[in-house]
């Protein structure tokens, strides 16, 4: 049986109130497949995509879904299910769903896919128990199939901000992972000086016992150290008195 969103009451956030501002560099830069008549761009879109989903910090040539972008490109796909696929890719869940919380994972969707920050706590537990219940892939059809998002973005328009007037954008205050995770991270690492990693040291240092070998002495020869002392060869004799020639 599958549990209903919990209702929660919305904030009144700036994108839930009508703007009067007039359009500044701040303005979001909107990205729809009808005005894409080139193949440049397309691949603009395509890498606006990549900066929604995966974020300023995730973004390597190496995650890229050359599967996906070759649909968006051949229009055999829309751009809904083009950032569908992005949410529920490997890379993805490796990058950020591994390693966050279903109430942190709740506020990077919800900047990412809706382009909003969460309403309050309510929401993010209300989300969350979706996430525990329909699994990441569930949540993700949740929010891509909500009345929200088709009236926002419809199947044609990357998700961006909306109505960013102030403060950094979202996808450069998210990374992949929280301070918990990092101190998580933090923990586990090495550490000079650290008691705990004495201990392992020493825990792990294989004592090895001596074998003494017991000898006897009389068998022990002792080589013959006296010298010498009759004179060897001819004598010969010195006079003190003898004069050296000087030059």
């Amino acid at each position: 049986m599958t549990i209903p969103l919990l209702e929660y009451k919305p904030s009144s956030q700036n994108q839930r109130v009508a703007g009067y501002e007039v359009p500044n560099e701040d303005t979001p830069r909107i990205y729809r497949i009808e005005d894409c008549a080139f193949d440049s761009e397309v691949q603009e879109l395509i890498w606006a995509a990549y900066r929604q989903i995966f974020s300023e910090h995730e973004i390597l040539k190496f995650y890229r879904q050359t599967n996906l972008e070759s649909q968006i490109k051949n229009r055999a796909i829309t751009v809904r299910d083009f950032i569908r696929g992005l949410a529920k890719s490997e890379t993805f869940r490796n990058l950020v769903v591994q390693t966050n919380s279903n109430y942190r994972l709740v506020d990077i969707a919800l900047k990412r896919i809706l382009g909003r920050a969460s309403y309050n706590k309510d929401e993010e537990i209300a989300w969350s128990i979706k996430i525990a219940t329909l699994g990441w892939n569930g949540f993700v059809d949740a929010l891509i199939n909500s009345q929200e998002y088709q009236s926002n973005f419809g199947d044609n328009i990357v998700p961006y901000q909306r109505r960013r007037y102030k403060d950094r954008p979202f996808n450069l205050v998210t990374p992949r992972y929280g301070n918990y995770w990092r101190d998580k991270l933090e923990d586990a690492r090495y550490k000079a000086g650290d008691i705990k990693n004495f201990m392992e040291l020493a825990n792990s240092i294989e004592i090895k016992m001596l074998k003494f070998t017991p000898v006897n002495l009389a068998s022990v020869e002792i080589p013959d150290m006296t010298r010498d002392i009759n004179p060897q060869g001819i004598p010969v004799s010195i006079n003190s008195s003898a004069n050296f020639p000087v030059r």
